[in-house]
């Protein structure tokens, strides 16, 4: 696979995955976190916002990864 179609491949695919990770993080936000105590909120909310970095970045480097 060349490097432009890998990059299309990704971008498509983290896009993807963003989104469908935006709707499960919002809906489970929304719902029972917001009758929680502030710090497990707190928690809630820094676990969820830093999950996706993980998962994006062994996609960055597949993506970065030369011919």
């Amino acid at each position: 696979m060349s490097g432009k179609s890998r990059k299309l491949v990704g971008t498509i695919v983290l896009l993807f995955f963003l989104t469908i990770y935006i709707v499960i993080v919002g809906a489970i936000g929304s719902g029972r976190i917001t009758e929680a105590h502030w710090f497990f909120q707190f928690i809630y909310y820094l676990v969820a916002g830093l999950l996706w970095v993980a998962p994006a970045a062994v996609l960055i480097r597949w993506m970065a990864r030369p011919d």
